[in-house]
């Protein structure tokens, strides 16, 4: 049993250093600051048409990547049990980060999503329900309800990683099918995040987490 845990644990581990990597990677792209990198050169009509729209951008980038890191470790049963207040740093790092930064930057540049309505639609409600989540998480807790404040830490969570599997599902769809650029916003807008939420829930009511 404990070199199963072993093993689980060093997965995990991999798994986080994986996909951090992947997302330090993007998120290195755009240092240093500028209004024509990356992503930035397909949406220079919100750049040059919405004052607001370069600096909400750069927060939402720039916030990601610390909230995935800290949310990374908020489900270590190590630290949960042997470093709680290592634990409740982190934790007031990741809602601070998602309830004052990530959420709504990301409300406010998915209302101007390539895609059209589909997509924009797709993501305001993303970043309403991880807002929702994150905040319905704080207050359980403050309440010491502790199991209901972990389920809803991990619909969180799922929501937060839709940066990275967003990006996966568009390396896939545009590898096997090689839709048009519009279609593949359309299309990785729900894929995103709607797969990694229903995966939570069936954790969740399996009781596997």
């Amino acid at each position: 049993m404990k070199r199963q845990i072993a093993y689980s644990n060093i997965a995990w581990l991999l798994f986080f250093a994986y996909f951090f990597i992947l997302m330090l990677q993007i998120t290195l792209r755009y240092l240093p600051l500028g209004s024509e990198v990356a992503f930035l050169q397909i949406k220079q009509t919100e750049v040059s048409g919405i004052k607001a729209y370069l600096p909400i951008f750069y927060i939402h980038v720039y916030s990601a990547i610390f909230v995935l890191l800290a949310g990374f470790t908020q489900f270590n049963p190590k630290i949960i049990n042997q470093y709680p207040s290592v634990h409740r740093v982190l934790g007031y790092l990741y809602v601070g980060i998602v309830l004052l930064f990530a959420a709504p930057s990301g409300i406010f540049i998915g209302y101007f999503a390539n895609g059209g309505l589909m997509a924009k639609t797709s993501f305001i409600i993303l970043g309403s329900l991880w807002f929702w989540f994150t905040i319905k998480a704080v207050q359980l807790i403050i309440n010491r309800k502790i199991k209901a404040h972990k389920k809803m830490m991990y619909r969180s969570f799922a929501l937060a990683t839709s940066a990275i599997t967003l990006r996966l599902w568009k390396v896939i769809l545009v590898y096997l099918f090689h839709p048009a650029p519009m279609d593949v916003y359309q299309v990785i807008a729900w894929l995103g995040w709607i797969p990694n939420l229903l995966i939570a829930e069936w954790l969740i009511r399996k009781k596997i987490i």
